[in-house]
C-alpha cells in the first residue's frame, strides 16, 4: 500500500524540483521560519498561504493535495466528529480545499468544525473566513436553521474583533429569523446571547437589558452551560449599566448553577469573568478575584487553551498593579507577546490599558497617557462606545491622579 505524502512533503518536492531555496520560496509574504515548519508538517497552512504558494511555484493547488487528501471530505468529517479534542480536524482542513464541488450541507458542516477549531485557538481571522463561506452556503441553501447559526456565530466572531457595526447587524438578523422560524430554545438562547454581547459592545445598554432579561427567562427551567452563559451575561449587562450588586449576584448565580464536570472549561471561564468583574469594581475587591483566579488557574492547567491561558495572564497582572505589586505586574505583561495575542478585542484594550496605566506609575508619565488617549480614540472609531466610554473614564482619573 503506498504511503500517503503530507503537504510539507509535497511542498519539498515542488521547491526542490524547481531549484528555489526556502527564502526564494517565501519571498516578502511568508518567513523562512514558517515554511520550513509547512515542509516538516509542524504547521498547517491556511488558504491564502496554499494559494499564495501555488502561484509562487506556478502550479495549481491541486498539486498539493495527495489521492486520500482529496478524495472523501466525508470520510474527514466523519473522524473529526467521531474523535476527542482536535484530531481529525487539520485533515478536514486539507480536504476542504479540494473539495470545492461537495455536497454544500457536508461543506458546510465542515466549515463549521474548523471555525470551531480556529475559535478554539484565537485565530480569528481563519474563523471569520469559515464562518462567512458557512453563512453563504446557508443562505443558497436557503435553511433558516444554518443560517441563523452562521450568522450568530459570525456575529460572534466579528464583535471579538471589534468589527461592533457589522456583528450589531448580523446579530439582529439571526435573533429575527430564529423567532420567525420558531427555532428551538436553544437555538433562540444561543442568538440572544450573542446579540446582547454585541448590543453591550456598542453602547446599546437598554436593548441589551431586554435581550438579557428575555434570555434569563427563556433559560430559567434549564440546568446547562446555556442557563450560565445567560446568567453570565445578565451579569455583565448591570454591570456596565452601574449595577454591581445585582452582577456580582448573577455571576455567582452562573457559578454556582455549573457543575464542574459539566463543562470544565466553562466552569474555570466563569471564575475568570467573576475576577474581572472584582477587578474593575471600584473600589476594587483583590481578595474574592484573588481566590477566584486561583480556581480558574487549577482548571485551565487541565483543559485551557492558549487564549484562557492569556486571559489568565492578563487578570493576574492586573491583580499585581491593583495590589501596588507593580514589578510583578511588569513581570507577567513581558511574558506576554502583544504580537501574537489571542484575546478578544475588548481583552486585547483592556490590557493595552493596563499596561498605560503600568507605565504611569514607573514615572513615563506622557507616554503612558498619550497611549490611553489613543486607546479611546481606536475604540471610539470601532464603535465599542462602552468600551472607549471606560478608556476614557481610566484617563480622566490618571489625570486627576497624576495632575
Amino acid at each position: 500500500m503506498p504511503v500517503e505524502t503530507s503537504f510539507g512533503e509535497r511542498l519539498k518536492a515542488l521547491r526542490q524540483k524547481r531549484g528555489l531555496s526556502q527564502a526564494a520560496l517565501a519571498g516578502k509574504e511568508l518567513s523562512t521560519g514558517y515554511l520550513s515548519r509547512l515542509e516538516s508538517g509542524s504547521r498547517q497552512p491556511t488558504e491564502r498561504v496554499i494559494a499564495y504558494l501555488a502561484d509562487r511555484l506556478d502550479v495549481d493547488r491541486s498539486a498539493f493535495l495527495s489521492p486520500a487528501a482529496s478524495s472523501s471530505l466525508g470520510e474527514a468529517v466523519s473522524v473529526a466528529t467521531s474523535t476527542d479534542g482536535d484530531d481529525g480536524i487539520e485533515r478536514v482542513m486539507s480536504a476542504l480545499v479540494s473539495a470545492q464541488d461537495e455536497d454544500p450541507l457536508l461543506r458546510w458542516q465542515a466549515l463549521w468544525l474548523v471555525a470551531r477549531f480556529h475559535r478554539r485557538h484565537g485565530q480569528h481571522a481563519e474563523e471569520r473566513a469559515g464562518l462567512e463561506e458557512a453563512t453563504r452556503i446557508a443562505d443558497g441553501l436557503a435553511l433558516p436553521a444554518l443560517q441563523c447559526r452562521s450568522m450568530t456565530e459570525l456575529a460572534r466572531c466579528l464583535r471579538s474583533t471589534g468589527d461592533i457595526a457589522e456583528a450589531l447587524e448580523l446579530a439582529v438578523a439571526a435573533y429575527r429569523m430564529a423567532k420567525e422560524s420558531g427555532a428551538a430554545a436553544s437555538e433562540l438562547g444561543h442568538s440572544l446571547l450573542t446579540l446582547v454581547s454585541v448590543e453591550a459592545e456598542a453602547g446599546r445598554l437598554p436593548d441589551a437589558r431586554a435581550h438579557v432579561d428575555e434570555l434569563v427567562g427563556l433559560v430559567a427551567d434549564r440546568s446547562d452551560s446555556l442557563r450560565a452563559e445567560a446568567l453570565w451575561a445578565a451579569a455583565t449587562v448591570r454591570f456596565r449599566q452601574g449595577d454591581v450588586d445585582g452582577a456580582r449576584a448573577f455571576v455567582q448565580q452562573a457559578m454556582d448553577s455549573l457543575d464542574s464536570h459539566l463543562d470544565p472549561l466553562l466552569w474555570a471561564r466563569l471564575r475568570l469573568v467573576a475576577a474581572s468583574l472584582y477587578l474593575h469594581s471600584r473600589p476594587t475587591l483583590t481578595e474574592p478575584a484573588r481566590v477566584c483566579l486561583a480556581e480558574a488557574d487549577k482548571a485551565l492547567s487541565l483543559v485551557g487553551t492558549p487564549v484562557q491561558q492569556q486571559e489568565l495572564m492578563s487578570l493576574n497582572a492586573r491583580l499585581a498593579f491593583e495590589e501596588g505589586r507593580f514589578a510583578d505586574a511588569r513581570d507577567i505583561l513581558d511574558r506576554l507577546d502583544f504580537d501574537r495575542l489571542a484575546l478578544s478585542y475588548r481583552d486585547r484594550v483592556r490590557l493595552r490599558l493596563l499596561e498605560s496605566l503600568l507605565l504611569i506609575e514607573e514615572g513615563h508619565r506622557e507616554q503612558g497617557l498619550a497611549r490611553l488617549k489613543k486607546l479611546g480614540e481606536e475604540a471610539h472609531q470601532s464603535a465599542n462606545l462602552d468600551l472607549a466610554a471606560e478608556v476614557w473614564r481610566v484617563l480622566a482619573e490618571a489625570l486627576e491622579h497624576s495632575g
